[in-house]
């Protein structure tokens, strides 16, 4: 598909329009972050004022309000300058001194810089782009157990506040029930209850059935606490274990750890315990955060209930119904009262030190510990990630990860199979099939399409309502567990325009069992076919004809693909792409109607019929965190009359507005010489001509200029023992000039170092007599391009603290040296399709080579026909087919999972476009131009090349870097390591019987000191290569037996050579 020219879409026989608008994806993002600038700050605040001394006789501070100021520059000049975008937070503070009379002191005083949020979602932290990842973890509330024991399960509950102790109620086998307060010993249910309010009467008239008094009466007897205060001393002695009990100090505790500032269910617990129990939803109702007497009757109840149900069950905690989603909103809150909390410490020790006279509120605040907490949290939390920027798709994506790991989640090793497994609660919320391949799967999930979150952090998704089997205008968004008491058809069923349900039996999901029911009984219906998948997934066409676990590695891959120069729209889409790539934030859209009056690489002016000038910044080829070019090039000309969201200009992974991240090729299914075993690609020149699969690829290189010991460093163009070839494109500072060619061991930064004086001579002591001047003893310290590295200079940035550059101690000056490098496609890169078929080029052939159509048409890709069958995924056959049909006939086809073209109708299309119904056809030998024996399937498909490069991972050793310990070669590229020779290696020697190699390998070529040196010589000279000693390796495990005390004796031919003691 051309980039020059947009071309018309087609659309299928079973393709529906979604039934709502298209969400904004970032909005839950961007609305988390406004709630917490808007109001979290507000609460946090309100929580900590006023602050008193410890003697409450002294002073009291208050925090009367807060005001977050404007950014000092934009993001862009953020990003520049490796600078923060921040604003600065102030609090006006009032200081009461109530042992002067009530006199108050009032001050405005800087608290801290707080990060702000871009229009994209993203923070902007040293120069680079961070994402903070939502968290799924377990919602507050209450939390029903059970417990199997001598095969009758016992229930309990659990209490789980947002702050404060968490209660556990069990059952014994006897009937009573029993309390657990932060995982200590147990006692009684009755004791709690009474502490809470009840007596013992009023406990049995509060209870609501029979068999609750029945087990409330064997708690009292079982109870070893008999009255109210009995009752606080032996919680106090449970929980504070050899601690004096005496009744004050045990009613002080315990109250305390009920009270409203130690203990909070959360707004959430409130509203999921109220709706459970058919409690009240007033707003009065819902601000009670502490656990009263009646709530805990009511757990009770619901405990005895429970276990005199038969069949009753426990809660599930891996529905989503008891999960929640925090957003990054909640989690700075949170860490901004954990920084508080102890700024509230200092506050009131320095309170109890201060002269009373002269006291100020700047005197008793320290802010250290708030900003320390929020730079910790940007920089240090596991939730605070460096933002993957492959593609545009790759962004938007991050952006909705939902992450089970992070501080008070699970952990990687502890999470077993259930809760990685996919629920049938995430049905509309969570994809089922977009999670990493590794030890993170099912642990980082993405949000659905269409899925929102609500206020409490519960997940919602969006339904139609359904009336008599006609399909209303009405949407309702339902939480997992609301869903559960309706009947929801899926989107695919049959409908008419005007919404009535064509078949009179439906397949729907009943009370979330899959069933078939009669169309009058459907509560609602999906509002798209693609509401249960994520971005990626959905970007997948055919994808119902696509195995799960190869449509997981597509949707992954998606997110890798590498962003070509001449970016080219799928023939193949689902119509994701456009909708897509508005909301990636990335795209330049028209803030309003206007004509086009400027256009140029950096900039594009509209202007309204008022004639007032908008100005619209371009980027262009600016560095991303994964080292990929991003650049916007406008799609409008000068002249061009917009529309208030018409896109002025593409980004480079757009085209059109629609997301693209790779090329179409004409694609043939067949075996060629062998070079296509094992998944491997064959690959027409003319893509390598054609710059098809071509990509730009920027580094940064930093030269830090120190103050050393010895004097300052510098940078020069004057470099000891260098060629003036060496130096021809350094400036007189010795910086590399923008647009030079550079290539391994180049010089990039000119840097001399001062070296310690060392014993002048004869000739140097009279030199320096005459001249007067110290001779300059400097090392060359240069910055030199890095072996296997190439490219062409395209910003060079210099930082120091002459220009007031904010730098850290010891360093003068920085510079910054950015790198373009134009990389073709080659042998050893990574291509994929969208259905999880990767594999890597193994041969470039000439065009002429490549097997040829019947009209002289030569083949761009060879594919392999063995990687389908055992694969499943049969959506790139299907894709390849009508991919054939939209070139030949000039049409982009749409295809969304589920509602896309079906077999026949891409039959249709293929014989259309003049081929056979198979998509098959002759093809011919290019090297003899002979016909090949049978019918060969070819057409177009998407291909993407994945940012696995083979110039980032080719490397060779021969003499390097041997390790201390072990003397064998280091491994990696990075340290010019060799390849291991590991166990399953040698056992493949030892198969063959190739005992010389074998012993070569595992001696001179290793670790074999002595050995490999007079190997090096017997080369050298062309002597005869003598037998190797014992490798290093023996020595160093000896060593290891010699620190388990045990000490080796080597014996050779029955006698001992040696006491090992030094060997």
């Amino acid at each position: 598909m051309s980039t020059k020219t947009k071309i018309e879409k087609k659309y299928f026989s079973k393709y529906k329009k979604p039934l709502v608008e298209f969400p904004n994806l970032l909005e839950t993002q961007l609305a988390s972050y406004k709630w917490l600038i808007e109001h979290g700050l507000k609460e946090v605040f309100k929580e900590f004022s006023p602050i008193n001394d410890y003697s409450e006789k002294k002073f009291m501070l208050e925090f009367t309000s807060f005001s977050l100021g404007e950014p000092k520059f934009d993001e862009y000049y953020a990003k520049a300058n490796k600078l923060t975008y921040d604003a600065q937070l102030k609090a006006r503070v009032k200081l009461m001194n109530k042992t002067l009379g009530g006199s108050s002191k009032e001050q405005e005083i800087f608290l801290a810089d707080i990060p702000l949020m871009t229009d994209h979602g993203t923070f902007i932290i040293n120069g680079v782009e961070r994402v903070i990842v939502s968290q799924l973890a377990r919602s507050f509330g209450v939390f029903f157990t059970d417990l199997d024991l001598k095969g009758k399960k016992l229930f309990g509950a659990k209490i789980i506040p947002a702050r404060g102790v968490w209660i556990e109620i069990e059952s014994d086998s006897d009937g009573v029930l029993y309390v657990r307060i932060d995982k200590k010993r147990k006692f009684s249910i009755t004791s709690l209850l009474r502490v809470l309010g009840f007596t013992d009467e009023s406990m049995l008239a509060a209870a609501a059935t029979d068999e609750v008094r029945h087990i409330l009466k064997l708690s009292i007897e079982k109870d070893p606490a008999k009255t109210s205060d009995e009752s606080f001393i032996e919680i106090y002695k449970r929980l504070r274990d050899g601690d004096l009990a005496t009744t004050e100090n045990a009613k002080e505790f315990i109250n305390s750890l009920f009270s409203s500032e130690r203990y909070d269910l959360s707004p959430v617990g409130r509203f999921r315990f109220n709706k459970r129990f058919g409690k009240p939803m007033t707003d009065k109702d819902l601000e009670r955060r502490t656990i009263s007497k009646e709530d805990l009757m009511v757990i009770v109840e619901h405990i005895i209930s429970l276990n005199n149900t038969p069949n009753s069950k426990a809660d599930d905690i891996d529905h989503l119904g008891q999960r929640r989603v925090r957003y990054v909103g909640e989690l700075l809150q949170q860490k901004i009262r954990v920084g508080m909390t102890q700024i509230k410490r200092n506050i009131q020790d320095r309170m109890s030190t201060i002269d009373v006279a002269t006291a100020l509120p700047i005197n008793i605040i320290n802010q250290r510990p708030l900003q320390a907490r929020i730079k910790e949290f940007f920089t240090t939390n596991q939730l605070s990630q460096f933002m993957s920027q492959e593609n545009v798709l790759n962004e938007i994506e991050h952006l909705r990860i939902l992450s089970a790991l992070g501080p008070g989640g699970l952990t990687r090793e502890r999470a077993g199979l259930e809760v990685r497994d996919v629920h049938t609660s995430h049905y509309g919320r969570v994809c089922p099939i977009h999670t990493p391949e590794g030890p993170n799967i099912g642990l980082i999930l993405h949000l659905s399409t269409y899925a929102r979150v609500n206020d409490f952090g519960i997940i919602e998704t969006p339904y139609a309502k359904v009336k008599n089997g006609v399909i209303t205008k009405e949407i309702v968004y339902l939480n997992a567990l609301e869903e559960e008491q309706y009947n929801i058809a899926h989107s695919g069923i049959k409908y008419t325009e005007d919404g009535k349900i064509v078949e009179d039996m439906v397949e729907a999901r009943v009370k979330t069992e899959p069933g078939l029911i009669a169309r009058a009984e459907v509560d609602y219906i999906d509002v798209s076919t693609n509401q249960a998948f994520s971005i990626a997934t959905s970007m997948i066409p055919f994808l119902e004809n696509d195995d799960a676990n190869r449509a997981l590695m597509g949707s992954n891959m998606q997110k890798q693909a590498m962003a070509c120069v001449r970016p080219e729209a799928p023939l193949v889409a689902t119509g994701m792409e456009e909708l897509a790539s508005r909301y990636s934030g990335r795209l330049i859209v028209a803030k309003e109607d206007g004509e086009v009056t400027y256009v140029d690489a950096k900039k594009i002016t509209v202007e309204n019929s008022k004639g007032k000038k908008e100005d619209y910044n371009l980027m262009s080829f600016q560095r991303t965190n994964n080292f990929s070019s991003f650049h916007q090039r406008p799609s409008v000309s000068i002249g061009d009359k917009v529309k208030k969201g018409m896109i002025l200009a593409d980004t480079s992974t757009t085209a059109h507005g629609q997301i693209a991240l790779g090329q179409n090729a004409l694609i043939a299914f067949m075996s060629w010489n062998g070079s296509n075993y094992e998944d491997a690609i064959i690959l027409s020149e003319r893509l390598v001509k054609e710059s098809k699969f071509t990509s730009i690829y920027i580094e940064e290189f930093v030269c830090i200029v120190r103050d050393t010991k010895l004097g300052p460093e510098i940078t020069t163009r004057d470099i000891p023992n260098v060629g003036e070839i060496k130096l021809k494109d350094l400036d007189e500072d010795g910086i590399v000039r923008v647009g030079a060619e550079v290539r391994e061991n180049d010089i990039l930064v000119g840097k001399i170092t001062p070296k310690g004086e060392t014993e002048l001579t004869a000739e140097e002591r009279l030199l320096r007599s005459i001249f007067a001047e110290k001779a300059r003893d400097v090392k060359d310290t240069s910055l030199r391009m890095e072996h296997g590295k190439r490219g062409r200079i395209i910003g060079v940035k210099i930082f120091s603290r002459d220009q007031g550059h904010n730098l850290e101690s010891g360093i003068i000056k920085k510079v910054v040296i950015e790198i373009a490098q134009i990389r073709n496609i080659s042998v050893g890169d990574k291509l994929a399709g969208r259905h999880g078929n990767k594999g890597v080029i193994s041969i470039i052939l000439p065009e002429e080579e490549m097997p040829f159509m019947a009209d002289g048409t030569p083949i761009d890709i060879v594919l392999t026909p063995l990687g389908v069958p055992s694969r499943m995924n049969l959506g790139q056959i299907l894709e390849m087919h009508l991919g054939y049909a939209a070139n030949a006939l000039g049409y982009q086809a749409v295809v969304p999972s589920f509602c896309g073209a079906t077999i026949q109708e891409i039959k249709g299309e293929l014989v259309k476009a003049g081929m056979p119904e198979s998509g098959k056809m002759k093809l011919f030998d290019g090297r003899t131009g002979e016909e090949f024996e049978q019918d060969i399937a070819v057409g177009y498909m998407y291909i993407l090349k994945l940012h696995h490069m083979v110039e980032d991972k080719i490397h060779m050793r021969s003499i390097g870097a041997y390790s201390l310990i072990t003397q064998q070669p280091l491994g990696g590229k990075a340290q010019g390591g060799g390849q291991r020779f590991g166990e399953m290696e040698v056992w493949a020697l030892e198969g063959y019987g190739a005992s010389h190699i074998l012993r070569e390998m595992i001696t001179i070529k290793s670790d074999d000191i002595m050995g490999r040196s007079a190997t090096f010589d017997s080369i050298i000279k062309g002597e005869e290569i003598l037998p190797p000693n014992a490798p290093a390796s023996f020595n160093v495990l000896l060593n290891y037996l010699r620190g388990l005390s045990l000490n080796v004796d080597l014996k050779k031919k029955g006698r001992t050579k040696e006491k090992l003691n030094g060997a």
